[in-house]
Formats: structure tokens, sequence, C-alpha cells
């Protein structure tokens, strides 16, 4: 730190204090602090009647499963919704995309399977990285957006998920550059070129699409590795972009975050953002995470030292008072997506954690619907 810096660069400390000082003066910061002031719940106002929002499941759940079969379990369970994986990382395993594009008369009978069932098609999923540094990565995960929106407008389905994406930190790069913060000067440069020439302009042209084709509702999920990670880069997305931006809010990755997830749904709320609902916990293990922080994430636990944050079914990371406390703020805030189960947990396997965490949040909905009649 004592080296000597070249003219145009600028020292830590130099950074910290002119930054230290600028956030009142910077407008962008001080819109931000006012949206955060604006987004405050201290005093939420509960709508008339408490409403019972669908649960329903992410479909890579059951990839192991034929349709037939996994609709036999989802009814099974008495879930009420699904969220369909389209390609990109969920892939595609339950929805033959390109088929029901072709042909409007499949499309029909296959979103009646769901309906036979009383099972609603609430979302189509496809995320992926499309402003990847590499043209041939970022060109099929647009282009799975893009089925994703004709499909969402054939199967009128109101909301598309993805990822924000995460670009390199220059024109030369090969892989993504994942920046957080603007100091060395360098990041400074890598994030002014991620958002002003390849983010910002990418989801205008993508915004613009799927308004034209009648979807309305782009839910990013917010997850470390991409550019919108929190609530603050999904409002920045969305000021640049239009309405169409909006949040997918996973409590696991809050949690991972330190975010308090019902201050986060309330925020979102606030602004019109709030989109779409992962149901996804996180397990913080305090003696890793007091050693090495929490950015010290391992998804698959091969040993006994599984790291200091690993993703769980629902109720296995945060207790039930907490989720209860999380679909009491949906409640509240008149949420009109689903809860949608999404199993990452590595112990549990997926149909298994899927039981689990609906057991869970079907007992907290009814608690707290019971308590509001």
């Amino acid at each position: 730190m004592n080296k000597k810096t070249s003219s145009g660069s600028i020292s830590r400390r130099r950074f910290l204090g002119v930054t230290g000082t600028a956030v009142v003066a910077t407008p962008a910061v001080a819109h931000m602090g006012a949206l955060s002031m604006a987004g405050s719940p201290a005093n939420p106002s509960p709508p008339a009647k408490a409403c019972k929002i669908p649960i329903g499941v992410f479909t890579p759940a059951y990839d192991d499963l034929s349709l037939e079969k996994m609709l036999d379990k989802i009814t099974a369970l008495e879930l009420e919704a699904v969220e369909v994986g389209t390609g990109a990382y969920p892939a595609a395993k339950h929805c033959p995309v390109e088929e029901l594009l072709a042909d409007a008369g499949k499309a029909k009978a296959w979103k009646k399977k769901f309906e036979d069932r009383k099972i609603q098609v609430a979302a189509l999923s496809c995320h992926g990285n499309p402003v990847h540094p590499d043209p041939a990565m970022a060109r099929s995960d647009d282009e799975a957006f893009r089925r994703t929106v004709l499909l969402a407008e054939r199967l009128e389905v109101p909301v598309v998920v993805t990822f924000s994406g995460c670009p390199g930190g220059s024109p030369t790069d090969k892989m993504p550059n994942w920046a957080t913060y603007r100091w060395p000067p360098e990041y400074e440069q890598v994030l002014k070129y991620q958002w002003d020439k390849v983010v910002i302009p990418y989801w205008q042209t993508a915004a613009k699409f799927a308004r034209e084709h009648g979807v309305r509702k782009i839910a990013l999920e917010m997850h470390p590795g991409f550019v919108v990670y929190n609530a603050h880069k999904l409002l920045r997305l969305r000021e640049a972009v239009g309405e169409e931006i909006g949040a997918n809010c996973d409590p696991s990755h809050l949690f991972w975050q330190g975010c308090d997830p019902v201050e986060v749904i309330h925020f979102l709320a606030k602004h019109n953002a709030l989109f779409h609902a992962h149901m996804k916990d996180a397990v913080i293990f305090k003696p890793d995470a007091a050693r090495y922080g929490v950015l010290d994430f391992e998804a698959e636990p091969a040993d006994l030292s599984p790291g200091s944050v690993m993703f769980r079914a629902v109720g296995y990371g945060h207790g039930a008072e907490q989720w209860k406390d999380i679909v009491k703020a949906y409640m509240d805030v008149g949420y009109q997506g689903i809860l949608s189960i999404e199993n990452e947990d590595p112990i549990l396997p997926g149909p298994v954690g899927v039981e689990h965490a609906a057991y869970v949040l079907k007992n907290v909905r009814e608690e707290l619907l019971t308590h509001a009649s």
C-alpha cells in the first residue's frame, strides 16, 4: 500500500476518502439512498385480506422424471403451480420449446396437461448468461431467452425468469469477470465497461423484444456472480432499461449476502419490481463463517468441511418462524406471483427436498391465512 502510484491511478486510502465525501454529492447515490428510505417496511400497510399465494415448484428438481411422472408427483404434493425450465442452465427437460413454437396445437395440448390437474404454468425460466464474453455462449443464451419470450407469449405465461448475466472485464476477455468493488482503479474501468457498453445496451434491446411480444415481467434472479446480485443493482438496471425489469427474489442468496429477506421483499415491492419468488434456504456455518467469511461457499460438501455457506431446502437453514415472516411479507405487499420451490440441496435429492420445502411452506401459509380470517 506504500508503493508509489501512477498519475492515472489512485491509492486505496485516497479512494476511500474521496468516495466517503462524495456520497452526499453524487446524484445517483443520493437517488438510491432515497429509494432505500422509501422502501423501508417500518410501517407496512397490509391488504384488507391476506391472499393465498400459490405454492409451486421449479421443474429441474424432477429432471429424472418424464413430464407425466413429474405431474403425478406435483399432484400428490398438492402443489398449485410450476415454473418450467425452457433452456440455458435449467435446460428444457419437460418442455419441447421449439416443437411448441412450431405448432400452436401442440402448445395448447402441452399446457392442458397442467390445467387438467389444476396446476398453473406461472413462469418460464431460461437462466443463462446472454452477455458472456464468448460470443457463441452469449448467442446461445440470448436465443434461449428469445425463444422463451415467444413461448410465454403463446402460452400466455406472464413471467420469464433469468439472470442478468456477467460480461468480461474488457472487450478482449474470454471469461466473465464479476466485479463488485471500484478499487483498485482498474475495477472502476471494468464496471463502467460492463454496465455502459454491455449490460444496459443488451437489456434495453431484450426488454424491447419482450415488450413487443406481450411479456412485461422479466424476473432477474439476484445471484452472486452476475452483475445484478442484489436489490440495489436490480433497481439500477430497471431504471436504465424500463419497468419490464424486475426481481426473482431468492432468500437463499439474500441470507448468503447478509440481507434481510423481509426488508428486501418490501423494498422491491415499493418499486413494483417484485416479479417472482424462489423458495430456497441457505445455512451459514457460523464457526467457518467467523474464520473465513461468507464468500467461502461450497455447493457440494464432498467432505466434512463444506465451507461457510451451503444451499438447503426450505426449513433446513432457517426455522419455520423465519419462513412465516417471509411468506407474510409477500402477503403484506400483495405479491401476485407464486412461491416457487427450487431445490439445490446437496443432501436432500430433488423430489425429497421439494417435499420437505412444501411441507414447511404449506403449514406456514395455512397458519397465516387462519390468523388473518
